[in-house]
C-alpha cells in the first residue's frame, strides 16, 4: 500500500532530521552493506579466475588434461560470478536493485520495520487528535 502525500512528506522530514542529527548513523543505514558484499564477491571471483588460470597452466605443463579442464571450468564460473556481481552492484547513493534476492529480503525486512513505524506514527497522531 503506497504512502499518502502527507505521510511521504513526514517521512522525508524524519529522514532530513536524522541526517541533521546524526549523519554518520544515517549513512550507515543507507544500504552500503550490499555494495560491500558485491564488491567482495567480485574480488573473490577475480582471485578464483587467477587460480583457474594457474590450474589450466599446471594441467598443460603436467600433461593432465583433466586438471586443465577443471581450471577452465573454474575460470568460466568465476568470470560469470564477477560479471553478474559487477552488474548488480549499486552505485554509491543508489538504491539496491529490486530483482536481487538480497534486496528482496532486505525490502521485506524494511517493509515490516516501516509498517511498525507507520503504525506507531498513526497511533501517536490519533492520540494527539483525541486529546
Amino acid at each position: 500500500m503506497p504512502l499518502s502525500e502527507h505521510e511521504q512528506r513526514m517521512l522525508e522530514q524524519m529522514e532530513r532530521a536524522l541526517y541533521a542529527e546524526d549523519p554518520k548513523f544515517a549513512t550507515a543505514l543507507e544500504g552500503n552493506g550490499l555494495r560491500t558484499y558485491t564488491r567482495r564477491r567480485v574480488y573473490q571471483a577475480v582471485a578464483g579466475f587467477l587460480v583457474g588460470i594457474a590450474l589450466l597452466m599446471a594441467g598443460m605443463v603436467a600433461k593432465q588434461i583433466w586438471v586443465s579442464v577443471v581450471g577452465f571450468l573454474v575460470m568460466l564460473g568465476c568470470a560469470v560470478l564477477a560479471v553478474t556481481g559487477w552488474r548488480k552492484a549499486p552505485k554509491p547513493g543508489e538504491q539496491p536493485v529490486a530483482g536481487a534476492p538480497q534486496a528482496r529480503r532486505q525490502g521485506r525486512q524494511r517493509r515490516s520495520v516501516m509498517d511498525r513505524i507507520e503504525q506507531r506514527w498513526q497511533r501517536r497522531r490519533d492520540e494527539q487528535q483525541g486529546q
